[in-house]
C-alpha cells in the first residue's frame, strides 16, 4: 500500500502540489498560507497599534478647551457660546477615550454628552462641525439626516449613519468606536403630527426611535458598503458606546414654540417686568429641552442630548466681517481665484457693505452672502482669463449693476 501524501492541515494541498511544506507536532504548513497567516498577524497588529498610538497621542497634546475655541475662532466669526459648548464636549470626549483605556473597576465612569446646535440656517452650525473636524486626532464624519426613513422603506437605515465613519476610519473598527459624528439636519425628522403612532411616521418618529440605540451606546451591525442595495453583505458590528454624537438643525419656527412659553408665565406684576427684559430678536437663547419636545422630538431623544446650545442670528457687523476676517473668508477666495489666473482683484468697502445689505435683504445667513458674491464676479471671472486684464477693482456701482444683469433682485 503506497505512503499518503502529506497535507497542508489549512488548505488541504498536497506536498508535491506545493513549493515547500512545514512540518509541526500534528500537521503541516504550506508556504502559501504561512505567508497569508503573516499578513493577517501583521494587519492585526498594525490596526492595535494605530489605535494605541493615537491614544497616546492624546495623553501628550491633549487640546484643553480654549485651545480648540482659539481654533475654531480663526474661521468662524462670533457664535461664541456655541464655541464654548463644542470644545468643551470635544475635550471631554478626548478625556473619557483615555479614562476608558486606563480605567479600573472601582473608578467612576464618565457617561458620554452628545450636544444638540440650534440655529437658523446661514449661521455656521456645519461650518462649526466642519472647522472641528481639522484639528481632531478622531474619525469625525458629517451624515444628513433627511434621508433616513425607518427599516424597509425607500430612504437610508438608521445604521447606515455609522457606515460612513467607518470608511473615513479606513474600517478600523476599534478607531471608529472613538470617533464623532456630527448629524446635520435633525429638526427634518421631528414628529410630523402632535397625537403619536396614528399614522406612519417613517421619517419621522420612527427614525427618532431608531436612533436611541445608537445615541445611547449600543452594539450595532452596521453594512460595510450602506444603504439596503447590498442585503447580502456581512455586518459590521461597532459598539457606539464611545462615539459622540452632535446633532444640528435649524428648528424653523421654534421661536414661537419658545414665545409661547415664555409668555404663559406672565403672572402679576414681576413677571410682567421679567419679559420686558426679554430679547424679542434673539429668542433662541431662551431654548430649552421642553421648546423641542413641543417641537416634535422625542422625550427620549432630548434626554439623550444633553448638551442643548444655539447659534445666534447674525447681524450686520458679523456678516461683514465674515466676508474677510477669517482664513477661509469668502473675499480672500476670490482674490486668490483671480491671483492664479494673474489678475489682481480689490474690492471696496462700499461694494462689501452693499453685499452685506443684500444678504440681510434676502434672509440667507451666512450662505447668502457665497452667492451674492458669485453673481458679482460672474461676468469678470468668466471673461477675464482670455482678456488679459491683469487689474479689476469691483466699487458698490460695479456691485450693484452686476447683481440686477444677473436677476437676483427677483429674489427680493
Amino acid at each position: 500500500m503506497p505512503k499518503q501524501e502529506d497535507r497542508c492541515s489549512f488548505c488541504g494541498r498536497g506536498r508535491s502540489q506545493v513549493a515547500l511544506l512545514i512540518s509541526g507536532m500534528n500537521g503541516f504548513i504550506c508556504n502559501e498560507c504561512a505567508e497569508q497567516a503573516d499578513m493577517i498577524v501583521k494587519e492585526t497588529f498594525q490596526k492595535k497599534r494605530q489605535a494605541d498610538d493615537s491614544l497616546g497621542f492624546f495623553k501628550e497634546t491633549l487640546p484643553r478647551p480654549v485651545e480648540i475655541k482659539q481654533f475654531l475662532d480663526q474661521y468662524i466669526i462670533g457664535q461664541d457660546d456655541a464655541k464654548k459648548f463644542i470644545s468643551v464636549a470635544v475635550f471631554n470626549h478626548y478625556k473619557r477615550l483615555l479614562q476608558s483605556v486606563e480605567t479600573d473597576k472601582n473608578e467612576v465612569e464618565i457617561e458620554k454628552s452628545n450636544v444638540i446646535l440650534v440655529g437658523p440656517t446661514g449661521t455656521g452650525k456645519t461650518l462649526l462641525a466642519r472647522t472641528i473636524a481639522r484639528m481632531l486626532h478622531v474619525p469625525f464624519t458629517i451624515v444628513d439626516a433627511t434621508v433616513l426613513t425607518e427599516a424597509g422603506y425607500v430612504g437610508e437605515d438608521i445604521e447606515s449613519l455609522l457606515t460612513r465613519l467607518l470608511q473615513v476610519a479606513d474600517y478600523n473598527v476599534a478607531a471608529a468606536e472613538r470617533g464623532i459624528v456630527f448629524i446635520d439636519e435633525i429638526d427634518k425628522i421631528a414628529r410630523k403630527g402632535d397625537n403619536p403612532s396614528i399614522t406612519r411616521d417613517v421619517s419621522g418618529e420612527g427614525v427618532q426611535q431608531g436612533l436611541l440605540k445608537l445615541l445611547e451606546g449600543s452594539i450595532v451591525n452596521v453594512p460595510p458598503q450602506g444603504g439596503r442595495k447590498h442585503p447580502e453583505q456581512k455586518m459590521i458590528p461597532v459598539n457606539t458606546k464611545n462615539i459622540l454624537f452632535i446633532c444640528g438643525g435649524a428648528f424653523e419656527g421654534i421661536e414661537k414654540k419658545i414665545a409661547q412659553r415664555l409668555n404663559t408665565r406672565v403672572v402679576g406684576y414681576a413677571a410682567g417686568k421679567s419679559r420686558m427684559e426679554i430679547d424679542r430678536d434673539n429668542l433662541l437663547q431662551y431654548i430649552t429641552p421642553q421648546d423641542l419636545k413641543s417641537f416634535g422630538l422625542i422625550p427620549e431623544i432630548i434626554g439623550r442630548l444633553p448638551i442643548l446650545t444655539y447659534l445666534q442670528p447674525l447681524d450686520r457687523a458679523a456678516l461683514r466681517r465674515i466676508l474677510t476676517e477669517p482664513k477661509n473668508a469668502i473675499v480672500k477666495q476670490y482674490i486668490k481665484l483671480f491671483e492664479m489666473d494673474g489678475v489682481k482683484l480689490t474690492v471696496t468697502d462700499d461694494a462689501l457693505d452693499y453685499i452685506v445689505d443684500k444678504a440681510i435683504e434676502f434672509k440667507l445667513g451666512a450662505r447668502g452672502l457665497r452667492s451674492i458674491t458669485e453673481s458679482v464676479v460672474m461676468d469678470a471671472m468668466f471673461e477675464m482669463p482670455s482678456s488679459g486684464e491683469k487689474e479689476l477693482e469691483i466699487n458698490a456701482q460695479y456691485a450693484k449693476e452686476k447683481l440686477e444683469k444677473a436677476n437676483m433682485m427677483t429674489l427680493h
